[in-house]
This record gives C-alpha cells, structure tokens and sequence, in this order.
C-alpha cells in the first residue's frame, strides 16, 4: 500500500431518492438514514458542494456484470406493476416480507449501485469515498436476500478492479454476515473478506471454520459483544490481516447495527468501535479506500454513526454538544411504531458520539481470533 495523496479531499455520495423513499410502514428501514447523514453533515459545516456527488443510478446492463438480466427485469417489472406474480416472488425473492414491493424498489438500490460503481471510477488513481447508502450485502446475483435487492458492495468491487486496483480487501462489521459478497468472491485470491457478525443470528452463514476457499475470515461474536472486544479484533485480526494482504484498496462495510440501541441485533457496541475501526484501516494508508452504510435501524443511532464516519474521514474533530442546527436535525426525526423511538433519551438529539461501552474480553472471542490468527500465519 502507498500513502493517498494529502491533497486528495474526501467525497460523499449522496441521494435524495433516500429522503422519504420507504420499505413500507411496518418494515425495519422505514427510517430516514442517508438522508439524515446528508443534513447532520451539512449542519454541522462538514458537507460543503464540492465534496458531495449525487449518486448516479445505475443502467441495467451495467448491472448484469454480476446480477442475470431476468432478475434484473424482474425488479423493474414490479417497480412498474407495483405487484409480482408468485413465481417470481419465488424465483426471486422480492415481494416478501423482508424484501417488498414498494414505489423505488428499482430506482433507490439502482441508485445504490450506481454509486457503487462509480466510486470504483472516482478512486482509480486513489482517494476516500463515503457512500452511506452502499452496504447491501446480502444481494445475489439472481435473487433479493435481507433487505437487499441489489449488491452494490459485490458492483464496488468489480469496479476497483476494473479500474486498477488488483487486491481488494473487504472489511464487514455489520451484525450480519456478507453471505453475497462471500458468494461473490469466495476463493478470489486477489479479494480478502473478514466479517465480523452476530453468531446464530440471519443468514446462519459465515462459520469460523467458513473460510471461503481459504480468502475469507468469519468470526462470528457473541451476543453482548463490547468495545473492548472489538478492539481486540481490530488490533489483533483485521489490521495485521490486512497489512500483510497489501491490498491496493480497502472497503468498509460498516453497518451500524452492531450498537447497542439497534432493534435487529443483540451486541453492545458504541459507534466509537465502528470509527476506531476506521481510524486503523485509514492509519494503513491504503491508496483508496471506499466506506459504505449498511444495516442500522434506529434511525438516530444510524445517523449518528454514519455522520461520524464522515468526521473520521475529514479529520473533523466531534464536539461533546451539537451546535443548534444539528440538533435541530435529530430532533426532527421520527420512529413510529417503536417502543425506543416514543421516548428516546436526550443525548441522541444533542451528540454525536455515544458512551463507551467497554467490557470484559471473554475467552470465546480471544479463541476465535486466535483460531484466525492461526490459520493466517499457517498461510503465510
């Protein structure tokens, strides 16, 4: 890895298709997340015009570098119909409960991908990139999984590559595991995936015997999983993993439902773990590095975390109290219909950066590194 150059200046991806675009009433990302990363940014001073691209929406044969053109034509057929036949919802998984009909359910993760791809365009010859409405690792080439009904992590990592960067490595912290990415690459030997996720926890993927054709470390992590603990794994897997791999570009999946406050998982991180990781893999001076969102479900903890990636990023520095504006943003946001969301505590309206949330290293997790460190130092 060579240094990025000082001059280059960070760039955010951005969409209004994101503000008011829903899942539906009931579903978990009903919630505003991009779009209150975009106006927390801008409040807080940190968005000015010439680090924000609207994110382009990806053309359907652009897309069929890694979906069939059937699944493809198949979500923009319900787009239009606004309804599937039962084969295709069985074909295809959309028209679900997890992955619904809805009014942009082609154009918002067309838009997703879109920016995926042109990100790996914009870093051809190095940069940072932030594109919080990227993440969407569950997709398959031929059908919807999770929540996901496109790839983009899969598309971004095409992109790379087809723009000069020739080891990718991708780091996934969100509570899920990347069961398409994995589907993706397993066995690329030019393509590292280390995911770190909630053990027995949707899909049931990613076993820490799962190597993925020898490329992949999964390590899934106990319910209750902390700071310290994460801090382990960042120190002592995910930066000497990477480091000896060399990639010419790193992607952070950083799906933030890995925080305590998330209603979809059951681990107890602050979105301090989630930026330590960053700070370590930006301390690797990768030549480019692309951050994508992912899951996240509280939509004040999901901006929160997400703004501070962009912090993280700009070397921002985080004040303990908001300035007026953006608080105004926080406390402008909504969660109906969740018992967390009637009453929600002070401080998601009037900070950034969440407690810390230390706690005991236990000897499940330190096995489990120590198991991967083990099976990267046989490899070496």
């Amino acid at each position: 890895m060579t240094p990025q150059s000082p001059a280059t200046r960070p760039l955010l991806l951005g969409s209004e298709i994101y503000r008011g675009s829903s899942y539906g009433a009931w579903h978990p990302l009903r919630v505003p997340r991009v779009s209150t990363v975009m106006d927390l940014a801008r409040a807080m001073g940190w968005l000015p015009p010439d680090q924000y691209l609207t994110s382009p929406r990806a053309k359907p044969a652009a897309l069929h570098v890694w979906h069939t053109p059937e699944y493809v034509a198949a979500l923009q057929r319900a787009e239009t119909e606004q309804n599937v036949s039962e084969a295709t919802r069985q074909r295809h998984g959309i028209g679900t409960v997890s992955n619904p009909v809805y009014p942009e359910m082609f154009r918002r993760p067309a838009t997703a991908a879109g920016a995926s791809l042109l990100a790996g365009e914009l870093l051809r010859h190095g940069g940072i990139i932030h594109h919080p409405g990227g993440g969407t690792h569950h997709g398959f080439p031929d059908r919807a999984g999770g929540f996901c009904y496109l790839n983009d992590p899969v598309l971004s990592i095409l992109s790379l590559k087809r723009n000069g960067a020739r080891r990718v490595a991708y780091v996934d912290i969100d509570a899920h595991h990347c069961d398409g990415v994995e589907h993706a690459f397993a066995g690329d030997p030019d393509t590292l995936l280390i995911s770190t996720h909630e053990e027995k926890r949707w899909p049931f993927t990613g076993a820490l015997e799962d190597d993925g054709g020898g490329n992949c470390l999964n390590l899934p992590v106990p319910r209750d999983f902390n700071d310290s603990e994460m801090a382990l794994i960042r120190d002592s897997l995910i930066l000497p993993a990477v480091t000896a791999f060399a990639p010419d570009a790193i992607v952070l999946q950083c799906g933030a439902d890995a925080v305590t406050e998330d209603p979809l998982s059951r681990l107890t991180l602050s979105n301090n773990a989630h930026w330590a990781v960053l700070r370590g893999l930006m301390g690797l001076k990768p030549p480019r590095l692309l951050v994508l969102g992912g899951g996240g479900y509280n939509p004040w903890s999901v901006g929160r975390l997400w703004t501070g990636l962009w912090a993280t990023l700009n070397d921002h520095a985080i004040p303990d109290r908001l300035p007026t504006p953006a608080e105004a943003v926080l406390r402008d946001l909504t969660w109906e219909k969740a018992r967390a969301g009637r009453n929600p505590p002070e401080h998601w309206f009037t900070t950034l950066r969440d407690a810390p949330r230390p706690g005991p290293i236990r000897d499940e997790v330190r096995q489990r590194v120590t198991t991967l460190t083990g099976r990267l130092a046989a490899a070496a």
